[in-house]
């Protein structure tokens, strides 16, 4: 890995822990106006100064985040699919030029492993790590699960694999069982998905256990930004990932947190 990547890399990930708390943004680019994001400059401001690297795609950055901010940017480079239609269909939508004139940190897109998208998206994930290796910009892949897939090891495992051998730098996936199994077997950092909404003790427990069994940390989008205080809980994720709190530790710091104009 050259030294631009690596620099890069090291921007997004805590050289110091080897972890990485990731704010994903990035919902409404098929959800449309997600709650918690109708007004996105005015959710990520307090946000931005306690996430290690924002994901987002190029039209929020350039309207809701300001230029002058220094956080490292995972750009959202897939769409064309919404809630509404097939989404394992998604194509490439922003071009190499752009993410370098965005100054992007890395690029991201979904790949959907065992779904009808499934050789289009892996096509075009093979195609951004060549873009992404010649620009010298890093490449997370995002192992989207369909409705009628497991989330379980072993399928988790086969799609972060998948995503690896084809050349990806980091994957973002979801915990599950086992899940030291999925990390062993995708040798690039792994970082969990936050997915939809659950009671905050919950996402922190589930923030442990992923970072325990071995992941470098968390892209959690909802359960920040839809919490009944978000800046108490990506405090107390923080806490999880980058200063190994336990649990209950951390739920204790986002109880003392809360309503305090944390």
């Amino acid at each position: 890995m050259e030294w631009g990547m690596r620099n890069r890399m090291n921007r997004m990930i805590n050289p110091e822990t080897g972890r990485i708390v990731m704010l994903a943004v990035d919902h409404g680019y098929f959800q449309g106006p997600t709650t918690g994001l109708r007004e996105l400059s005015k959710t990520i401001d307090p946000l931005l100064p306690h996430a290690d690297t924002l994901m987002i795609t190029r039209g929020m950055v350039r309207n809701c985040v300001d230029p002058s901010n220094r956080v490292p940017i995972m750009l959202r480079v897939s769409g064309g699919t919404s809630i509404l239609g097939e989404l394992s269909h998604e194509g490439l939508t922003t071009d190499m030029e752009d993410a370098i004139r965005i100054n992007a940190c890395g690029i991201t897109l979904s790949i959907f492993v065992g779904a009808p998208g499934e050789k289009e998206t892996l096509l075009n994930l093979g195609k951004l790590c060549n873009m992404g290796a010649r620009y010298g910009i890093p490449v997370m892949a995002v192992t989207a699960v369909g409705r009628e897939m497991a989330r379980d090891a072993r399928y988790l495992g086969l799609a972060s694999r998948i995503a690896v051998e084809l050349g990806a730098h980091m994957v973002k996936t979801y915990y599950c069982e086992d899940f030291e199994q999925v990390v062993k077997a995708a040798p690039v950092p792994i970082v969990i998905a936050g997915g939809k909404k659950i009671a905050e003790k919950d996402a922190l427990e589930m923030a442990w256990k992923a970072v325990q069994a071995g992941a470098a940390g968390v892209d959690m989008g909802r359960n920040i930004f839809q919490s009944e205080d978000p800046v108490a809980m990506i405090k107390a994720v923080r806490g999880v990932v980058h200063d190994n709190l336990n649990p209950g530790q951390a739920y204790e710091m986002f109880q003392d947190l809360k309503g305090k104009g944390a």
